[in-house]
């Protein structure tokens, strides 16, 4: 996510800042852009080698996300064999568990974004919510070991409801711990060298995204083969370990941060306008009532047209998140149903077995393949023919291929049950298991890898360039909240199947007895259905004019000189990172 760059001192609050340039939307006749003068535009997008001491800071920010990437991903990838295993919880129940907790965890970064940009600054934030993730790390902890075989048998164990007490409410402290450094790290981090130019941004959040993989793939791979072989005790010190050591890496470079303070959260501005478009009836122009002209400051409302359109742009992308939603509802799979259905299947590769959450990996690399493929090759080609794939075909796309996915695990799920044969220990629990290698679920991981590719990251390019610049961190966190409203919608639609097939059950507590296949079919259908919506959804969009590169500028878009231009919030508030 790129930030919008300021030549003044960062030591400054960013609202009391006066910028030059101020961004308006023209009536097409002005296609040229009003440059103040070419030093400051050299200024501007002058980008300056970083000197080793301005490294050791960006480099201990992307520390602090390996770190914490590490944690989470360590706590959410063998959740639901935790819960079943340790706390004698039906895979149902596991499911829900998983579900909710990943919700939430998506659904925190926006108070997250809020808290930082109108009560405090982003090391606060991230500080503060690291020490409230370490202490849900250690309350899982705590919920893990057998205290008479640790201690010895005068030591009394743990009751089961302790355990269970202990580990949700540490996983509520660590979906708050990790929903406030989600909103915060990224910006943050862009935030230390914003002043050396748009490139050196996107190159920080190139190796963001890269040091973000690493985590996934140690926790996935390592942690995981040691949470479900070794010891769940042992599997959790490691991520309170690694938040430790984030913790140890953010206040390393302390004094050498760049802070902005509290600057006021656009998200107050956005409800006050809408409230206000509400509240007042709009004036007649030209014998129609124009949408929230009544918020405007000309026809009485307490708010500039730029900040007006602003809120217009956001309210008509906001249709594209909801089918976006159910793209979540899929992706969400992978670490609750996909997971039990791969422990129900040969783990075993010679004389080892691994991780089930291993093929979450498989999801990971699917992605980091597909995008170079997309952008070298797909997208050219279709450039090439005179068809290029904008942001909203590409988003139709991706919700194909993770129909695919579901599709497909419904047939593995048929041919898995046929070839049940022996009993496979998973962590501590043990399963009747299918004589079938849990590599056969390479497949459905891929297609939503390679759906991800598409539908995430273009979703996330659209939600950028489809609304302006003081409004991109609000819609950045509405884009990270459909993750989260995914999970939640999963979760109701498995308790209603549950209700609805209660004679016959379509997901038990055991799945072997159950019809899993058709809760993957009617997600599948789900999918389709929400596509075929979308379609004439995204036909009739019209793309907005607004754009992060000036150097793209189309001609509805004009920079115009404006010493009196307005305090506007130009920092992102959250990143989908």
């Amino acid at each position: 996510m790129l930030q919008a760059d300021q030549v003044e001192s960062e030591k400054s609050p960013l609202l009391k800042k006066k910028f030059s340039r101020s961004l308006t939307v023209s009536n097409g006749e002005d296609e040229n852009f009003q440059e103040q003068d070419a030093a400051s535009d050299a200024i501007k997008f002058k980008v300056s080698s970083m000197d080793s001491e301005r490294m050791g800071v960006v480099l201990c920010v992307l520390l602090v996300e390996l770190c914490e990437r590490l944690a989470y991903f360590s706590v959410s990838s063998n959740l639901v064999l935790f819960c079943t295993s340790v706390l004698d919880l039906t895979s149902t129940q596991a499911t829900t568990v998983s579900l909710i907790f990943t919700g939430t965890v998506y659904i925190i970064p926006i108070m997250g974004g809020y808290i930082a940009d109108a009560c405090s600054n982003r090391f606060n934030v991230i500080y503060g919510s690291g020490l409230i993730y370490l202490c849900g790390l250690f309350l899982l902890l705590c919920a893990a070991p057998n205290y008479s075989d640790l201690f010895g048998s005068d030591v009394a164990d743990l009751s089961l409801r302790s355990r269970r007490v202990s580990y949700i409410g540490g996983l509520g402290l660590v979906a708050i711990g990790t929903g406030g450094i989600k909103s915060n790290v990224g910006p943050f981090g862009a935030q230390q060298v914003e002043d050396l130019g748009r490139d050196a941004v996107q190159v920080f959040f190139n190796w963001f995204y890269w040091f973000i993989n690493v985590g996934g793939l140690i926790a996935f791979t390592g942690v995981a083969y040691v949470e479900q072989n070794v010891s769940f005790s042992i599997g959790y010190l490691v991520p309170l370990i690694a938040l430790v050591l984030a913790l140890i890496f953010l206040n390393v470079a302390r004094r050498r941060y760049i802070h902005k303070d509290a600057q006021g959260s656009i998200f107050v501005t956005f409800l006050r306008i809408c409230g206000e478009a509400c509240c007042r009836q709009s004036p007649f122009i030209d014998g129609r009532r124009q949408k929230f002209d009544s918020a405007r400051r000309e026809y009485g409302g307490s708010f500039d047209s730029d900040l007006v359109d602003g809120v217009l742009a956001v309210i008509k992308i906001l249709p594209i998140f909801f089918f976006i939603i159910m793209f979540w509802v899929i992706y969400s799979q992978m670490q609750s149903t996909y997971f039990i259905q791969g422990e129900r299947m040969d783990l075993t590769i010679g004389n080892t077995q691994i991780p089930v959450a291993m093929l979450n990996a498989v999801n990971t690399i699917a992605v980091l393949l597909t995008i170079p493929v997309l952008d070298r090759l797909v997208y050219p080609f279709f450039k090439r023919i005179g068809h290029p794939l904008n942001h909203l075909q590409r988003i139709g796309i991706g919700f194909v291929l993770c129909a695919c996915s579901v599709f497909v695990a419904g047939g593995v799920e048929i041919y898995r049950k046929k070839k049940l044969g022996f009993d496979q220990q998973v962590g501590e629990e043990v399963v009747y298991a299918a004589n079938v290698t849990v590599f056969l679920q390479i497949p459905q991981f891929v297609l939503i890898g390679a759906g991800e590719a598409f539908t995430s990251i273009s979703g996330l390019e659209f939600s950028y360039t489809q609304s302006p610049s003081y409004m991109q961190g609000a819609v950045m966190g509405l884009f990270l909240a459909t993750t989260g409203l995914g999970s939640y919608l999963s979760t109701a639609i498995i308790a209603v199947v549950g209700v609805a097939t209660k004679e016959d059950p379509w997901f038990p507590d055991e799945i072997n007895d159950g019809k899993v296949e058709y809760l993957f079919f009617l997600f599948g259908i789900l999918m389709i259905i929400f596509f075929l919506t979308y379609l004439p959804v995204a036909y009739k969009y019209k793309y907005q004019p607004f754009l992060y590169d000036d150097s793209a500028a189309g001609p509805g878009l004009r920079w115009k000189n404006d010493d009196k231009s307005k305090d506007i919030t130009f920092e992102n508030s959250v990143t989908i990172l």
